[in-house]
């Protein structure tokens, strides 16, 4: 079986569409946030034959200036960072309010030769000091944010279908300065990987 490469923006795994093409592999380009993900996995997932695992990829903002821009990293856990509710200064989660499940889990059956973090998904990324900072705190074991991972990680646990998600640093989470970005860097050094993964595994 093959992998199905999921990645939000077709910019973010342009770099691999040839080696994909080559070797016959899908790709799904699901749109940016969470809603669009979970719509678009979960009808290619319901419409397609069985995948050996779904490979997310993209950029992603770190809360952590120990990580350079341009690193490429494996998302351990990815949480729901805004399911739940708000408690005057605190965010109570989904789980603290008894009402389900937030964080899910790689679940690859294939090494990953990457170090590993934990992530939040949010709807709009932090750029505003008082939020990062409530964010910190809530989730002080958290390095990076995305818009997308923990809804690929969820629609993935729904299928019991193994998934990794990587991603590559193009920014620091601050307030929003472009001029510091390295996207370019983070999606050069993103598909390398994803390059060479698919080589060494496909």
């Amino acid at each position: 079986m093959k992998p199905l490469i999921v990645a939000a923006t077709p910019f973010e795994i342009s770099p691999s569409i040839p080696l994909l093409e080559e070797l016959d592999i899908p790709c799904l380009i699901t749109g940016v946030g969470m809603t669009a993900t979970a719509y678009a996995l979960g009808k290619a997932l319901a419409l397609a034959p069985t995948y050996a695992e779904v490979i997310n990829v993209g950029i992603a903002g770190s809360f952590s200036r120990e990580l350079p821009l341009g690193s490429v990293v494996s998302i351990s856990q990815d949480t729901f960072y805004e399911l739940g509710a708000e408690d005057g200064n605190n965010v109570l989660s989904i789980e603290e309010l008894g009402l389900g499940k937030g964080t899910y889990f790689t679940s690859s059956r294939k090494a990953v030769d990457l170090p590993k973090y934990a992530a939040i998904t949010v709807n709009r990324v932090h750029g505003n000091e008082a939020s990062i900072a409530l964010c910190q705190a809530k989730f002080p074991h958290v390095a990076l944010e995305s818009m997308e991972g923990a809804a690929v990680f969820y629609a993935c646990a729904q299928e019991e279908l193994p998934c990794i998600q990587v991603r590559a640093i193009s920014n620091y989470v601050e307030q929003r300065d472009k001029s510091s970005w390295k996207i370019d860097l983070a999606i050069t050094n993103l598909n390398n990987w994803l390059q060479k993964f698919i080589r060494e595994n496909y």
